[in-house]
């Protein structure tokens, strides 16, 4: 005789039973594969199969929790698959790389456990599981490395001798990073490179501006968000998840408040998230590079920075130079960058707009002498970029000084007796302020204002006499208005 049991007062045979719970796991199978099926052929970034397959996994079940991910060969000793208790079970996904191994996580509430039906379904999707992260990791290159991610840093000062010799000794080691500099230094980059050139590199680049993110999102943006948190709100992984295995780049770091320091700081401690709307937390292998365009010191002292955050951050720090301060590398950059957009015009520099970029401030730094380069392919009239194909803001020293100079072949006592002129009408004509801002002694300066001011009376006897008469009367009513 078959087996019957009584449920709700209803007698229903075992073999039944069993079949339907057969045909509803082998409908639920067929579900996943569909939407994986469909998550593939959508090729948008935001279509995550690893996040599909978790979602699928955990409806079809109805389990709490669901999570497929790779374990790391420093934890694999601590772990042995599988692993079962009445609530949560672990089991061993297949894959080809042979250095890593993938598991599957899953728990159910606690009210409920898991029987031998549970366990064969679950033993089937793992398989599944092994297919959608060999997928994943195929995909992931195209969409998380870019040709920024390897390029180079460009420079042969001592200034970037001494970065680039940093950013191996940084990158050999798994700590966290705090990369200082002005706005358009090339923090990003200088991060990228930490990350090109440590054990993580075949691990996702996962870079996050945290100016940008709305606060009231930031626990979902950097935590991820459990299914069905809110009405139309589909769960995904957070950015800690995402860079799971690799390196996560929080750039502009300071400009975070107060309670999403806060927020920031219990992750970095912990290295476990916690998604809005779940019950439990993630382990993360992450390692943190912050960047700031301003001191976290200073804003520490003044109440806008959290210290213990800035103490947890601090220690191995990363100080990217402006490039004002190594001017040597301007030529070596405006070239590179000329090379870069080679495609579409093939440029060269003059001597003079050379000497006119080496003079500028450069207040917006690399990036604003790349989108100078830019300018000039797209606006320049001949095959070399001359000072005219420069912007009046960038040949503005120039012009004032060497230019003429050079226009002229003047002689150097000339140019200097002239340049020494115009730094002391800057000076309000102060001569002893004009010294230091010249660095000459005070004898110095008379002898080149003295010079100056011949070679102004000689060029005013060229003049016509109507012409001479009217400029002594304009300087005698000056003097007497005076």
């Amino acid at each position: 005789m078959s087996e019957l049991t009584i449920s709700s007062g209803c007698v229903v045979d075992e073999p039944e039973r069993a079949a339907s719970s057969a045909d509803a796991r082998l409908h639920g199978v067929r579900e996943l594969l569909v939407a994986l099926g469909n998550a593939l052929a959508n090729r948008f970034p935001e279509d995550d199969l690893e996040a599909q397959f978790e979602q699928h996994v955990r409806q079809m079940l109805g389990l709490r929790s669901v999570r497929l991910r790779e374990v790391r060969a420093r934890y694999q000793a601590r772990l042995v698959t599988p692993t079962r208790t009445n609530d949560s079970i672990v089991l061993g996904v297949p894959g080809s790389d042979a250095r890593v191994q993938a598991v599957l996580e899953a728990s159910c509430d606690s009210g409920r456990r898991f029987d031998e039906h549970d366990l064969e379904a679950l033993t089937a999707v793992a398989q599944i599981g092994g297919l959608v992260m060999e997928i994943s990791r195929c995909r992931a290159p195209a969409r998380a490395r870019s040709p920024v991610s390897v390029a180079p840093l460009i420079g042969s000062t001592s200034a970037m001798l001494a970065l680039r010799e940093r950013v191996e000794r940084v990158a050999a080691t798994d700590f966290t990073v705090l990369v200082e500099g002005e706005s358009g230094t090339g923090k990003e980059l200088v991060a990228r490179q930490v990350h090109e050139f440590s054990r993580r590199r075949n691990g996702p680049f996962v870079a996050v501006n945290c100016a940008a993110v709305v606060e009231t999102l930031l626990e979902a943006e950097l935590f991820g968000i459990e299914e069905r948190t809110a009405t139309g709100v589909r769960g995904r992984r957070g950015k800690f998840e995402n860079a799971d295995g690799g390196t996560l780049f929080l750039d502009e770091v300071s400009d975070l408040s107060l309670s999403a320091q806060a927020k920031l700081l219990r992750v970095i401690q912990d290295l476990a998230v916690e998604r809005v709307g779940g019950q439990g937390v993630r382990r993360v292998n992450t390692r943190i590079i912050a960047a700031t365009n301003r001191p976290l010191s200073e804003l520490t002292v003044r109440g806008l920075f959290r210290a213990d955050l800035y103490y947890r951050l601090s220690g191995v720090e990363i100080h990217v130079p402006p490039l004002r301060s190594r001017r040597g590398d301007i030529p070596e950059l405006a070239r590179y960058f000329l090379e870069r957009h080679r495609h579409a015009r093939d440029l060269t520099l003059s001597p003079q707009a050379e000497e006119a970029l080496n003079l500028h401030a450069w207040p917006g730094n690399v990036r604003e002498l790349e989108r100078l380069m830019e300018r000039a392919v797209a606006l320049a009239v001949a095959d070399r970029i001359e000072l005219d194909d420069l912007p009046a803001v960038v040949r503005g020293e120039y012009e004032e000084t060497l230019g003429p100079a050079l226009a002229g072949n003047e002689s150097f006592r000339r140019w200097g007796s002239r340049y020494a002129r115009l730094v002391f009408e800057r000076c309000g004509r102060n001569k002893r302020r004009a010294c230091r801002v010249l660095d000459i002694s005070y004898h110095t300066l008379q002898a080149y204002l003295r010079y100056s001011d011949r070679r102004a009376r000689e060029q005013a006897k060229q003049l016509p006499a109507w012409v001479r008469s009217a400029s002594d009367a304009t300087d005698g009513d000056a003097e007497s208005g005076a």
